[in-house]
């Protein structure tokens, strides 16, 4: 038999200083006895809790049984205890030991800590606050802890579809977006729900450690069909897809950039200045005109270079006279037929004697052809140019303080590539007419005479003639 306490009878009259004494001794006959510690638990998130990018997450621990936590040490932590995420001692919170990358991102409360339950905010998740946390309760008399990871999601930009123009027989779209995480999956889908195999794609991550995507396919037919481009986030398993109807689209953008290109060239054309070929700098295999207009590739000249500093030794190329520290130049260069060549600027200061790689950081910024048909600039590595109309004259615009050297064609008035740089020092321009290959037209590299300004006129009639390469007349006639 079980004897319970007995009670006092409050009903009767009894100072309240005896009530309050009876009352205090009552609670702590029914209170429990102390809480073994081997009983006590933490309990954190659970395993796994999943954030994205940019917003918020808060990490909810609790001691089990219930526990005032006031007095407590509660420390939030990555993978060890030394990396603080957020530290709560002798009931304030202690800054001086958090993580640089928690530092005004974290927010305690405490509302219910003398239950033993405590939440903290994260603010801000960025892709490095994935990976393994925990929070740890420390007393007088245990230690415990709860652990668990952190995933983190973000999903990036609607996909851009933009055309890149016409090749190996198709149309060239490319697709971007930016701002994913973890790595994306990107697709390509014709109007049948057809996967379409990518010409390129390139993935890389930036300095927040989101992932940007790009992505491009080449169309063969059925121009006025629908196609899309889907990237997915495979954590999430959601994805955001873009498409396009080609046909519209490709006439949007074709008048768009010839229009845009046409007047961009044409208010090159106003800063027209004479430029001459140095013999002086040029290789011995090259051939430079009485009038400094013209050079081509003659049968190679053996023999020693020494003492002719002047001069490139293996770089068949030659400079121009006048040299650019300033100001705004445009000249045009007639290629004809040639199968190769290079032409842009280089800084008057580069090694003549040795090989040298033609590129922006050795101090060239130069555009090539190789073998008719591969049109490419080297920036540092090559990118591969698409043109509608095979150029057989090139404008070259040069704008010193804006560190700009663009390119034209112009034999349809079209953009080809700017680069975009500081210029540290004086320029010349640059012709590199590559060896002859055999082909039936070893035209010069030809300086042509000056535009009047605001005259030229392109050749073409009114059918559509991207895709039909164009013949300008004779060089020598000055459009």
């Amino acid at each position: 038999m079980v004897d319970f306490p007995v009670l006092p009878d409050f009903s009767q009259q009894v100072p309240l200083s005896n009530n309050l004494f009876l009352f205090t001794h009552l609670l702590l006959l029914l209170w429990p006895e102390e809480v073994n510690s081997e009983e006590v638990s933490v309990v954190g998130p659970g395993e796994s809790i999943l954030a994205l990018v940019g917003e918020e997450v808060e990490f909810s621990c609790h001691l089990s049984p219930y526990l005032d936590a006031e007095d407590m040490e509660i420390r939030w932590f990555r993978s060890r205890t030394s990396e603080v995420v957020h530290l709560y001692q002798g009931r304030q919170e202690l800054y001086s030991q958090q993580m640089v990358q928690f530092q005004n991102r974290t927010k305690l409360l405490k509302d219910d800590i003398m239950d033993g339950s405590v939440n903290l905010q994260l603010l801000g998740i960025i892709p490095a606050d994935e990976g393994l946390y925990g929070c740890r309760f420390l007393s007088s008399n245990f230690s415990r802890e709860a652990v668990w990871e952190l995933e983190v999601a973000g999903m990036g930009s609607d996909p851009h579809i933009s055309l890149e123009g016409f090749k190996e027989g198709g149309i060239q779209l490319k697709c971007s977006s930016s701002g994913w995480y973890p790595k994306p999956q990107a697709q390509w889908k014709d109007h049948k729900g057809q996967c379409l195999p990518p010409k390129m794609e390139a993935i890389v991550q930036d300095a927040q450690g989101l992932f940007n995507l790009e992505t491009s396919v080449i169309v063969q037919g059925g121009a006025h069909s629908n196609v899309s481009c889907s990237i997915q986030n495979s954590l999430l398993i959601q994805k955001k897809e873009f498409t396009i109807q080609i046909a519209g689209k490709l006439q949007t953008e074709l008048d768009w950039r010839r229009a845009e290109g046409q007047a961009e060239w044409r208010a090159a054309q106003q800063y027209a200045v004479h430029v001459t070929l140095d013999p002086a700098s040029a290789h011995r295999s090259l051939e430079v005109s009485e009038d400094g207009k013209s050079v081509s590739s003659c049968a190679a000249v053996s023999g020693s270079v020494a003492g002719d500093q002047q001069r490139f030794s293996e770089q068949t190329c030659v400079l121009s006279c006048e040299r650019f520290s300033a100001g705004r130049h445009y000249w045009e260069v007639y290629v004809g037929r040639r199968s190769r060549w290079f032409l842009g600027v280089c800084l008057a200061a580069v090694p003549r004697l040795g090989p040298v790689r033609l590129s922006p950081a050795s101090g060239y910024w130069v555009m090539g052809l190789w073998n008719h048909c591969e049109y490419f600039v080297l920036d540092p590595h090559r990118i591969p140019l698409t043109l509608r109309v095979p150029p057989r004259r090139v404008g070259i615009f040069l704008d010193w303080e804006a560190g700009k050297l663009s390119f034209f064609n112009v034999s349809d008035g079209s953009h080809i590539f700017t680069f975009t740089d500081t210029f540290s020092g004086t320029l010349c321009a640059y012709f590199r007419p590559r060896a002859h290959d055999g082909g039936e037209h070893p035209d010069p590299l030809t300086i042509c005479p000056l535009p009047i300004r605001g005259t030229q006129d392109l050749e073409e009639d009114d059918r559509d003639t991207w895709l039909q390469p164009y013949e300008p007349t004779d060089p020598t006639l000055g459009l």
